[in-house]
C-alpha cells in the first residue's frame, strides 16, 4: 500500500491565493490522483515520522510549497528508476531550499552550492527498504531547531525548509537517491500567494495529457530511432493506449515480426527479403513503442523491464540465425559460423556494457573518485565525453552515439543490406562495424576505467554474476581473476582455431587439446574466491562469456555437430547469462534454480568429457535442452508461482 503525506509545515502553508482550495488540500487530491491509497496531512516531521512508522509500502512526501501538474506526482510515484527518488528542479533555489548535485541519475550530494545541478524540488518517494532511514532522517530533523542556520545545502538567507531538512537527512544516511527531473510539464515551489497564483497559471497553460505523450519518448535516444522512429511512434502509442493493448502485448507483436522477418531471410529471393527488412523496420518501431506505451500509461513492472531486455535479444539473435541460414542455403558454406559470431561479439558486448554501466554508476556514488581536473589521458577522455553529451544535437554528438553501433543502427543495417545485397552482406556488415564499435569502446573504457580506479564486482555477488558452479568450490584459489579469464577466453579461441583447421583438413583434434583448453578455463575458475577488486576487474564477466561461448563452439566443431545445434547451444547460454544481467540491473537477486545450471566451468568440463567420449552432439543437444528448461522453469517460478506465494502470504494474516 502506497502512502502519500503532505508535510505542512513551512511558510507556503498559508499560502493559498483568495478563494481557492488550501495548499495542504489541494496536494493531498492530487497525490490520490496520482495513484496514492492513503494520504495523509503532517503537521511536522514528528508526526511524519510517528505516520511512517507503520508503513509498509512505498511513501510519498511532498511539501505544501509544491505546485505542479499531477502528472508530475504520478510520474515520481511510478518512476522505474529505483526505489527511493527525488523530484530535482532547474529553479533557482529560493531560502530553506535544499541543492543537490546529480551524477548519471543518483543525487550523489545534498547541499554542495558550488557544484549543484538542480535544487530540491519539494517531492520524494522512499522505498520500503528505506522507511527506516526516512524516519531516522525525520526524528532527527525534527528535534534540530528550524530557526538555527542550516550546515549547508542553502543558499544564504535561512535554514533549510522541514521537506529539505528530509532529504538532506536521508542522503546524509547513506540512502541512494535516485533525482526525477522535470521536463515539459511544471512543477514550481513557492513561497507566498503571488508566486502561487503564477505557478497555478503555467500549470493551466500545459496540456498535460499531450506533454505525457511527448514525454513517452526518452528525452535522449541513438540517432536513427530519433530520426526515423520517435518521429511517429507516439502516434503508435496513443492509439495502443486508447484501444487497451499493453508494453507485453506490443513486446510480444514486435517478437512475431522479428520472427516472420527471420523466417522470410531463411527463404531467401528479393521479395522476401524486402518484405523481411520491412517487417525488421515495423519489430523494431513497436519495440520502442512498448517502452513509450509503459512510460506513457506508467504501467511499469519488474517484469515487463526483464520480458523487454530478453525479448530484444531474442529477437536480434533469431535474425542472426534467420540470416546464418539464408547465407548458407544461398551457397555459402560459412553462413552459419558468421551468425554464431555475430551473437557471440554482441553477447560479449552488452556484457561490457552492462558491466561499464554498473562501473560509472558506483563511480557516480563516490564522486570524489571521479573529478574533471584529474590529469591523465582517462581524465582528459572523461571531461571530453562530457562536453560532447552536453552537446545535444551538434555533430560529434551524433556521431558518438552512432559510432557504438546501437541497437537501432544494428536493425537499420540489417534490414538494408539484406533487402539490398542479401543475408551474408548483412552478416559481414554487422561483425565488421561491431568489431570496429567494440575495439574503439572498449579501448576508451579501458583508459578511462583505469583511470577511475573503481572496484564495482566487490559491490554484487560475484559467483553469481561470474556465473560460477558448484566445481569452483573445489579448485584452489588464485590471484588475477581478469588474467586467468582472458587466458581461459585465448585458450578457448586457439582450440576453435585448431579445430576448424583440422576438420577441415579431414582429420581428428587430438585429445589433448580440449584437455588444455579445459585446463585454462579451469585456471579462469580459480580466480573465483579472490577479490575482483583491480580497476579493470569489471571485465571478468565479458571475458568469462567469451571463453564459455569459444569453447563450445569449438567442442561443436570438433565433434562435427550441425551448425544450427552450435548456434542453438550458444543461444540458450545467451538467454542464461542475460538473464542475470537484467537481474543485475533491476537490482534482483538469483533466479531460483540458478544452481541447477551447473556454472560456466561445470557446463565446459562436461562438454570436454562428451567431445573426448565422442558424442559431442548429443551433448550440446541434450545440456542445451536442459538448460533451456531449466530456464522457463526459472522464469515461471520467478514471475508466476513465487509473486502468487507472496501475495497469498500478505493476505494470510487478515
Amino acid at each position: 500500500m502506497t502512502l502519500a503525506i503532505v508535510l505542512a509545515a513551512g511558510p507556503a502553508a498559508g499560502g493559498a491565493t483568495e478563494g481557492a482550495e488550501p495548499p495542504a488540500d489541494r496536494l493531498a487530491a492530487q497525490w490520490r490522483r496520482a495513484g496514492a491509497e492513503q494520504v495523509r496531512v503532517a503537521a511536522d516531521l514528528g508526526e511524519l515520522a510517528d505516520l511512517v512508522t507503520g508503513a509498509t509500502g512505498p511513501v510519498l512526501v511532498s511539501g505544501v510549497d509544491l505546485v505542479a501538474h499531477t502528472a508530475v506526482l504520478r510520474h515520481l510515484a511510478t518512476s522505474p528508476v529505483g526505489p527511493t527518488v527525488a523530484l530535482v528542479l532547474t529553479d533557482p533555489p529560493a531560502a530553506g531550499q535544499a541543492v543537490v548535485r546529480e551524477e548519471r541519475g543518483q543525487v550523489v550530494a545534498v547541499g554542495d552550492a558550488a557544484d549543484a545541478t538542480g535544487v530540491f524540488g519539494g517531492a520524494l518517494r522512499v522505498g520500503a527498504a528505506d522507511l527506516p532511514a526516512l524516519v531516522d532522517a525525520a526524528r532527527a530533523a525534527s528535534a534540530t531547531d528550524p530557526a538555527a542556520p542550516a550546515a549547508s545545502g542553502v543558499e544564504p538567507g535561512g535554514p533549510l525548509a522541514a521537506v529539505d531538512r528530509l532529504v538532506a537527512g536521508l542522503a546524509a544516511r547513506g540512502t541512494l537517491i535516485f533525482a526525477h527531473r522535470v521536463r515539459l510539464l511544471v512543477a514550481h515551489r513557492v513561497g507566498d500567494a503571488a508566486g502561487r497564483a503564477a505557478a497555478e497559471a503555467e500549470v493551466a497553460a500545459v496540456d498535460e495529457d499531450r506533454a505525457e505523450l511527448k514525454l513517452s519518448v526518452k528525452e535522449r535516444d541513438d540517432f536513427f530511432t530519433t530520426f526515423f522512429v520517435s518521429t511517429w511512434s507516439p502516434y503508435v502509442t496513443k492509439a495502443a493506449a486508447r484501444i487497451g493493448i499493453g508494453p507485453t502485448g506490443v513486446t510480444m507483436v514486435s517478437v512475431a515480426f522479428a520472427v516472420a522477418a527471420a523466417v522470410l531471410f531463411g527463404v531467401g529471393g528479393r521479395p522476401a527479403l524486402v518484405a523481411g527488412a520491412v517487417l525488421l523496420y515495423l519489430g523494431f518501431v513497436l519495440d520502442c513503442v512498448d517502452g513509450q506505451l509503459a512510460r506513457y500509461t506508467r504501467h511499469f513492472s519488474a517484469w515487463g523491464g526483464w520480458l523487454d531486455t530478453m525479448a530484444d535479444r531474442f529477437k536480434e539473435y533469431v535474425v542472426y540465425a534467420g540470416l546464418g541460414f539464408g547465407a548458407t542455403h544461398a551457397g555459402f558454406r560459412y553462413g552459419w559460423a558468421l551468425a554464431l559470431a555475430a551473437m557471440t561479439l554482441q553477447t560479449v558486448r552488452h556484457m561490457t556494457d552492462t558491466w561499464y554501466g554498473a562501473l560509472h554508476d558506483e563511480a557516480a556514488r563516490r564522486p570524489k573518485v571521479v573529478t574533471g581536473e584529474a590529469g591523465g589521458i582517462g581524465g582528459k577522455l572523461n571531461a571530453a565525453s562530457t562536453r560532447v553529451q552536453a552537446d545535444t544535437g551538434s555533430v560529434s554528438y551524433w556521431l558518438k552515439r552512432t559510432v557504438v553501433f546501437p541497437i537501432g543502427e544494428r536493425w537499420a543495417l540489417i534490414a538494408l543490406a539484406a533487402a539490398l545485397f542479401g543475408p551474408l552482406v548483412a552478416l559481414c556488415a554487422v561483425l565488421v562495424w561491431g568489431t570496429l564499435a567494440f575495439a574503439y569502446t572498449g579501448a576508451l573504457r579501458t583508459l578511462r576505467a583505469r583511470w577511475m580506479r573503481v572496484p564495482v564486482l566487490t559491490t554484487v555477488d560475484t559467483g553469481l554474476h561470474r556465473d560460477d558452479g558448484p566445481l569452483v568450490r573445489t579448485l584452489p584459489p588464485a590471484r588475477g581473476p581478469l588474467l586467468l579469464a582472458v587466458l581461459g577466453a585465448l585458450g578457448a579461441a586457439g582450440m576453435l582455431v585448431w579445430a576448424l583447421r583440422t576438420v577441415h583438413g579431414g582429420g581428428d583434434l587430438p585429445i589433448w587439446a580440449p584437455v588444455l583448453a579445459l585446463v585454462l578455463l579451469l585456471g579462469a575458475a580459480q580466480g573465483a574466491r579472490t577479490p575482483h577488486a583491480g580497476a579493470l576487474d569489471w571485465l571478468v564477466p565479458a571475458a568469462l562469456r567469451a571463453a564459455e561461448y569459444l569453447f563450445a563452439i569449438a567442442v561443436g566443431v570438433a565433434g562435427r555437430a550441425p551448425a544450427w545445434l552450435i548456434f542453438g547451444y550458444v543461444l540458450v547460454l545467451t538467454l542464461h547469462h542475460y538473464d542475470l544481467t537484467a537481474r543485475l540491473e533491476k537490482r534482483q537477486s538469483a533466479p531460483p534454480l540458478h544452481v541447477a545450471t551447473l556454472g560456466w566451468e561445470g557446463r565446459s568440463a562436461v562438454l570436454a568429457i562428451a567431445l573426448i567420449a565422442g558424442i559431442a552432439s548429443i551433448a550440446l543437444a541434450t545440456l542445451g535442452a536442459y538448460l533451456l528448461v531449466i530456464f522457463v522453469v526459472s522464469v515461471v517460478l520467478a514471475w508466476v508461482v513465487l509473486p502468487a506465494r507472496a501475495r497469498g502470504g500478505v493476505r494470510s494474516p487478515g
